[in-house]
């Protein structure tokens, strides 16, 4: 009976890991404002907006007053899986708007205070409810929110440092069917419930080495992720002993380090960035069962350490800034164990933005990432299911700016 919820079950856990640090390797998404998204996420060595919470605590030093920064990224997926037979099945179409909300105040000079709440993960994905590959996944939903309270001081003209700390709650909803059934009746479809919290934290600094020129880093940790929550069966078919009841796991977030550089020539300025995903964290995933502990699940993940490129571009006209970027995003899921509930894949990401300033106290931001994935094959899949997957989204980011 340990297969009975091997797939369904793991891919449950697999949401609320693999939706870690855009979309990059998994369910993670790193557009949390607008801003930064238009030049391809390359923000980490300047950070001039509240987003720096995210990309880079220490551009906080340099916020002044008191501000707010608003705003959401519409995420529209599209997928398709292809069996060896080159038949194509469609996932859903589904909207995904996560949200970017931050407020800072000026204590001192050069001493800023801000919270952040954001969305770091809360994707999902559903696939037709009769396609060949139900067994491993139908629909999956998933939630999350990292509350920040963060901090930036700037230490002397040239230096900023800056450090926050983040409360995680994920939720997460999974329908499907056993992949391993044996009775004569039909198999029941899954309702699976899980909540899950967690505790990390964030430091940076960036260097003005010369006018023109700066650098920058920033870490955020790894966060252990203890889930709890319930799963029942419709039909409940009491006679066949399935696990069912209370479900519990302990997964850990992979961390992330940013490093990059910035240069201004009059009124553009230029920025690259390399970002380093700890993906490695997640080798395997433990699932129990407190109705039946010999039904505990032991899933192989193997993921590996990745990467993501990027470069970005900002040119000032006046009260108009127009922005572009790129970005390489390196999968960490091994060709092996890629599956329908989490068809990941390297990714190129093209973007575009502009930014207008409204009077003296108030900013738009507007941007838009086009993310295909490379075509993603497997013939060796660890769960015996093979075939072709392509993937595209297309998102639009909007972030409204006020000093108060």
């Amino acid at each position: 009976m340990k297969r009975v919820l091997l797939h369904i079950a793991t891919a449950a856990m697999v949401v609320i890991l693999a939706a870690v640090t855009a979309f990059g390797g998994g369910f993670q998404l790193n557009e949390h404002g607008a801003r930064a998204m238009a030049q391809g996420g390359a923000w980490a060595a300047r950070a001039y907006d509240l987003s720096a919470i995210y990309f880079n605590p220490a551009g906080l030093a340099g916020q002044r007053g008191m501000q707010m920064y608003l705003g959401s990224t519409i995420i529209i997926p599209k997928g398709s899986y292809f069996n060896t037979f080159n038949q194509e099945t469609k996932m859903v179409d589904q909207v995904f708007p996560p949200i970017n909300l931050y407020a800072s105040y000026e204590i001192e000079d050069g001493m800023t205070a801000a919270i952040g709440v954001y969305n770091p993960f809360g994707l999902g994905s559903e696939w037709p409810s009769n396609w060949e590959g139900k067994l491993f996944a139908q629909k999956i939903d998933l939630q999350s929110f990292f509350i920040t309270p963060s901090i930036g001081y700037r230490v002397t003209p040239e230096l900023s440092v800056g450090a926050g700390v983040s409360y995680a709650i994920g939720n997460v909803k999974l329908k499907g069917l056993p992949d391993t059934w044996i009775f004569s009746a039909p198999p029941p479809q899954l309702n699976l419930t899980l909540n899950a919290t967690g505790i990390g934290f964030s430091f940076g600094a960036i260097y003005k080495v010369m006018p023109e020129l700066q650098v920058g880093f920033s870490y955020r940790s790894s966060v252990k992720m203890n889930a709890t929550g319930t799963a029942s069966f419709n039909p409940d078919y009491t006679s066949i002993p399935l696990p069912k009841g209370d479900a519990s796991a302990s997964l850990t977030l992979p961390s992330t380090f940013f490093v990059g550089a910035s240069y201004k020539i009059g009124d553009l300025e230029i920025e690259a960035d390399y970002q380093s995903i700890g993906w490695s964290v997640y080798d395997q995933l433990k699932i129990d069962f407190a109705s039946d502990p010999s039904a505990s699940i032991v899933a192989p993940r193997k993921y590996k350490d990745s990467f993501i490129l990027r470069v970005g571009a900002e040119y000032t006209m006046g009260k108009l800034q127009l922005r572009c970027g790129y970005l390489y995003d390196k999968s960490p899921v091994p060709t092996a164990y890629v599956e329908p509930q989490l068809p990941d894949a390297n990714r190129n990401g093209f973007n575009v933005g502009l930014g207008f300033k409204m009077g003296n106290s108030m900013t738009l931001d507007l941007a838009y990432l086009y993310l295909p994935f490379d075509e993603r094959k497997v013939t060796n899949a660890a769960n015996g299911f093979n075939g072709t997957y392509k993937s595209i989204a297309n998102l639009f980011g909007a972030n409204i700016g006020f000093s108060l």
